[in-house]
């Protein structure tokens, strides 16, 4: 509407009112007349012609909107302006002075619809976190509209093309333009959106306005790693060489940046580890040692992935890995070597013991067979009798095994796995029988020669309290312990029951006590116990009690020197003199040797150790010395021997000296000799006698003893002042012999045996071997 008003400037010029006032429409077009106005001059003639113009005081915005024609008055629109506008019309009339007259024109502009809304901005944009929270503002739009009213009232939308997923993520304020989180925003679903954004007006016909807002996400570290198995092998070899592929796995994270940054390894300690794989975000798990199945037979890898974020975040996955076996483990025995004990006389067919191995492998590789292993010679025929299960190792025996025939064997026994190859042990195995009580106890010492259980025993005259008279050796085929009792046992006797040890409980005499008999019983353990008896003759000897007596040379005071003189010119073998001794006791005792304890030169004499004769070894010669001393020593052949020294003093003369004083000489011996031969005589006599006497009765005693009993009982009848007496068995392949104080020759101790077991070499093996029976 505009008011315009007119303000008479003189009188002269009128305008019909004082003000108008126009309502105009803002889109009427330009050349629109808006009024019409008239002015009055009371003049004539040109006094009265009235011309119009704008008021000097008008703006030029307003005179670029509106002008006025100067000859009609008429105000035209020029352009749209302001809603509202004051004009200040002057009407000048012709004269001169010209008079004028002004009046004010209100124009109020009525709004039509005729402008869109206009963004603020010609961009919008802004960074979204994603997992912002429900009722976060994104950003705000603004736009405005140039019209009036509800023509200029703006409100907001969703453009018509904006799909179904962004409208549950978002909102918009209609009012107020604020874009708000309406939905969980997700960077990994979507890490921007563009969204059209409608400005309209509230227009009968509503103006619209577009504009794009980007919306990008930021990321923030909500995703771990996620890890994928992309090939798996079911199993993989023990002797797989390290390097091995045996899974790919996939490792990516959905995050980005930082974020999104992986770093991937095995788990705590075990033969795997992972390796990059030529793709991306693709790996290998690859062994990285030996794998061993019988150790380990299935492993749970447990690959680990930590991103780079912060905080970081971090997943797992465990796959699981099975070792398949190879055959790489022999059999392997239970016991090593292995001992069994059976009993003799066992049933034939039976089971007797077994033998098991087991293997770490599986399957075929873990199947194992076994067998005997047979070899030539004397085991062979022992493993003859013996048969083994091949799938349980029960071993069987096919025949009775009997104690007194084989004591122990061994052999061996082969497990066999069933792999490819094959892999074998072996395992020996020592048997050894246990007896029972089916044998009595056999005498072995002493026995006759008829081979009936009877023997005699010599023993020194004179023997002291405690003296071992003999010793019953009694042997029992079976094992343990050999029982002993005495019956009519003389009463200065006495045994022991646990060895068969025959003792003297007092001293013999020669002279009063010869000879005497008894027996003894020998039972063994066993139940029932089996026995056997021996008769004992018992044969008091002498003993070596006396010393030798030196005969010849002979000194006036009675000790055992003489002075013999030789010419000086004899030659080499000359009898210088004989020395002669006596001895009272009888056999070995009685039996003297002769030897040189001091000479002073060993190249001029020499004597016999069995005569006593002394001879030249050489002729004299100048320097040897005149005089010369000889100690001759004389010693007997008893247990512990006894002995005597005589000394001769050999004096060297000159050829005539040595003829005068034999003749001398020869008479004195004459006399002397008559004496010492009575004496010889006698003495020799004696011994002689003495010694066939010992002669006969060591003869007798020979033929009274079996040299040969049995094949596997030995006896050998040494004697040395005491019982001497050997007993042979045999164990295995070994021959062993009981012997009394006194060991015989070629026969070796047994350890353990109390010096009374030896090992005799077998003379039915090869030389040097020693056979155990």
């Amino acid at each position: 509407t505009f008011y315009l008003m007119i303000t008479l400037g003189s009188v002269s010029v009128l305008f019909l009112v004082n003000t108008y006032s126009v309502l105009l429409e803002e889109n009427a077009p330009i050349g629109t007349t808006i009024i019409k106005v008239n002015a009055s001059d009371l003049d004539e003639g040109s006094n009265g012609e009235i011309t119009y113009a704008l008021g000097k005081n008008v703006n030029n915005r307003i005179r670029e909107l509106f002008r006025i024609d100067e000859n009609t008055g008429e105000i035209i629109l020029d352009r749209e302006a302001r809603r509202n506008h004051t004009l200040v019309l002057t009407a000048i009339d012709g004269g001169n002075p010209q008079k004028t007259g002004t009046v004010e024109i209100y124009i109020d502009v009525l709004d039509v619809n005729d402008n869109m809304p206009v963004f603020t901005k010609d961009t919008y944009s802004a960074v979204l976190q994603e997992n912002a929270p429900i009722g976060t503002t994104v950003i705000q739009v603004n736009a405005t509209d140039l019209d009036d009213g509800a023509n200029g009232e703006v409100v907001y939308s969703f453009g018509s093309d904006v799909k179904g997923k962004i409208r549950e993520l978002f909102d918009i304020d209609s009012v107020t333009g604020e874009i708000i989180v309406k939905g969980r925003v997700d960077f990994e679903e979507q890490d921007s959106y563009d969204i059209d954004i409608q400005a309209s007006d509230k227009g009968t016909i509503p103006f619209r306005t577009d504009k794009s807002v980007i919306i990008k996400i930021g990321d923030t570290n909500d995703n771990p790693p996620e890890i994928e198995v992309a090939s798996l092998s079911s199993a993989v070899s023990e002797d797989s060489r390290p390097g091995t592929t045996v899974a790919l796995i996939s490792i990516t994270d959905l995050d980005s940046g930082m974020n999104g940054k992986i770093i991937s390894y095995v788990a705590e300690e075990s033969p795997f580890t992972l390796t990059p794989s030529i793709q991306d975000n693709m790996f290998a798990v690859v062994t990285k040692s030996q794998l061993d199945r019988e150790q380990q037979s299935r492993y749970d890898i447990t690959v680990i992935a930590k991103d780079a974020g912060e905080p970081a975040l971090t997943s797992e996955k465990t796959i699981s890995m099975f070792v398949s076996d190879t055959n790489d483990n022999s059999p392997k025995f239970s016991t090593s070597p292995y001992t069994f004990y059976i009993s003799e006389n066992n049933p034939p067919g039976a089971s007797i013991f077994s033998v098991r191995a087991s293997d770490c492998d599986e399957a075929d590789n873990a199947l194992i067979s076994y067998h005997i292993l047979r070899n030539t010679g004397y085991e062979n025929k022992v493993t003859s009798f013996l048969n083994i299960n091949s799938e349980n190792g029960d071993i069987l025996a096919l025949k009775s095994f009997d104690f007194e025939t084989l004591k122990t064997f061994q052999f061996q026994v082969v497990a066999t796995d069933s792999g490819t190859p094959s892999l074998r042990s072996n395992v020996t195995v020592n048997v050894f029988i246990l007896d029972q009580n089916d044998n009595a106890p056999v005498i072995l010492y002493p026995v006759s020669s008829n081979g009936s259980a009877e023997g005699v025993e010599e023993i020194p005259r004179n023997v002291n309290a405690g003296h071992l008279v003999t010793k019953v050796r009694a042997y029992d085929a079976d094992i343990g312990y050999n029982g002993c009792r005495d019956t009519k046992l003389a009463s200065f006797l006495n045994i022991n029951s646990d060895n068969g040890d025959i003792l003297a409980l007092k001293s013999f005499d020669f002279e009063t006590l010869k000879t005497f008999q008894f027996q003894v019983v020998a039972s063994d353990s066993g139940t029932p116990s089996l026995s056997s008896n021996v008769t004992v003759n018992v044969f008091i000897l002498d003993q070596n009690d006396n010393a030798p007596v030196i005969l010849y040379p002979v000194s006036s005071n009675g000790s055992a020197e003489g002075v013999e003189e030789i010419p000086r010119n004899v030659n080499a073998g000359h009898l210088v003199t004989k020395v002669r001794a006596y001895d009272a006791d009888i056999g070995y005792n009685g039996w003297l040797l002769f030897s040189l304890q001091e000479v002073t030169d060993h190249s001029l004499f020499a004597l016999d150790r069995y005569t006593g004769q002394i001879r030249t070894l050489r002729s004299f010669t100048e320097t040897d010395e005149a005089e010369h001393k000889l100690v001759i020593l004389v010693k007997d052949n008893g247990n512990v021997s006894l002995s005597a020294t005589a000394t001769v003093i050999v004096k060297l003369v000159e050829p005539k000296e040595a003829f005068a004083a034999s003749d001398v000489k020869s008479a004195t011996k004459d006399e002397e000799g008559n004496d010492v031969t009575f004496y010889l005589m006698i003495t020799l006599g004696s011994v002689s006698v003495l010694f066939l006497i010992s002669i006969i009765v060591l003869i007798a005693m020979q033929c009274s003893k079996s040299t040969d009993y049995t094949s596997k009982y030995l006896q050998e009848p040494n004697y040395d002042g005491t019982l001497c007496h050997s007993i042979q068995y045999r164990s295995g392949d070994k021959r062993y012999m009981l012997v009394g104080p006194r060991m015989s020759i070629g026969s070796t101790i047994v350890p353990g045996s109390h010096a009374n077991t030896l090992v005799l070499p077998d003379r039915r093996s090869a030389p040097g071997e020693v056979r155990h029976i």
